[in-house]
Order: structure tokens, then C-alpha cells, then sequence
């Protein structure tokens, strides 16, 4: 289910990425949204209000990608307690999915704009992202991979985590 969530995350992130200006670089905002037009703002913040009020699906797009990134930190946890932390890939899973999310945040401009954490530039902040995207990608792979050669997955098996992702994604 972890690597189905994954999935959803890398072609919703795919998509995002065509719109997305990884700058900090103030622009005045010249977008659909009335109420914003003229403030100064890093270009990044602009192109994600561009990408959710212009871009026909941007607005479906982002949801997603963020109820599936949720997913993916969610069921990383719960891998995490099934294996009695015992398990070194479960941890790093883990680990790289909330600095995915952190990374993600960060990289949009708009939470962490005020914090200790703006001193970082976004371009920085969004090669970050994209590197914990990788290697959780690459986790998930190995991880995925050693727990089929233990337990083999039926097609009843692999039905069951695909009918759970779609309902996942249905609530």
C-alpha cells in the first residue's frame, strides 16, 4: 500500500513540477485570485496560487499530492510499529517521508516563511525534496522487494492493497 501511495505522490508531484518556480525571488502576484493581485511574493508561493486557481486539475492535483503524501507518513508509521522498530528500512522510511514533508512544506514558501527555516533558499529547500522523494522511492523498492522474496504476494494480496489505497483515498 506504501508503494501505491508512493506512486500517487511521484505522477501528482510529476504534474505539479511543470508549474511549479522554485525561487524566492519577490514578484507581484498577477494571478485569477482577485484579492492578492499586486502583493509582493516570492515567485515560488506565486506559482503554487497559480498552479491552484489557474491550471485546470492544479487545485485536484495538489490535494492529492498532499492526502497522499499524509498517507505515505501515516502508513510509514504504522510500518514502523508492526515492526517493533526493529527494522533499519521501516525507520528510514520514516524518517524520509517527514523530511519529504518538511522539505514540501518548506519548498512552497508558505508556512515556514517566518521561521528559522526561511534562511535556506527555496531552490535548496526543492532539491531537497525531490532527493528524499528518490530515496524513499528507493526504500520502498528494497524494502518492497526483500518482503516478497519472504512472503509472496497473491493476486488476492496485491487486489486487497489496491481496493485499501483507493478507499484510502476515497475517506
Amino acid at each position: 500500500m506504501l508503494v501505491y501511495c508512493f506512486v500517487v505522490v511521484l505522477v501528482t508531484g510529476a504534474f505539479l513540477t511543470f508549474f511549479y518556480t522554485p525561487s524566492g525571488e519577490t514578484v507581484p502576484y498577477s494571478g485569477a485570485y482577485e484579492p492578492l493581485q499586486g502583493i509582493p511574493m516570492s515567485a515560488a508561493y506565486e506559482s503554487v496560487l497559480n498552479i491552484s486557481f489557474d491550471v485546470r486539475g492544479g487545485q485536484l492535483m495538489r490535494h492529492l499530492h498532499h492526502e497522499s503524501s499524509s498517507l505515505l507518513v501515516l502508513g510509514a508509521v504504522v510500518w514502523v510499529l508492526l515492526g517493533r522498530f526493529r527494522y533499519v528500512l521501516a525507520l528510514l522510511g520514516l524518517a524520509l517521508s517527514l523530511f519529504g514533508a518538511l522539505t514540501g512544506y518548506a519548498s512552497v514558501d508558505d508556512l515556514l516563511a517566518d521561521t528559522f527555516l526561511s534562511r535556506i533558499p527555496i531552490p535548496i529547500w526543492y532539491a531537497f525534496h525531490l532527493l528524499a522523494a528518490l530515496t524513499t522511492a528507493a526504500v520502498l523498492l528494497i524494502s518492497s522487494r526483500k518482503e516478497a522474496a519472504r512472503h509472496p504476494r497473491t493476486p488476492a494480496f496485491i487486489a486487497l492493497t489496491l481496493v485499501l489505497t483507493v478507499m484510502a483515498f476515497w475517506l
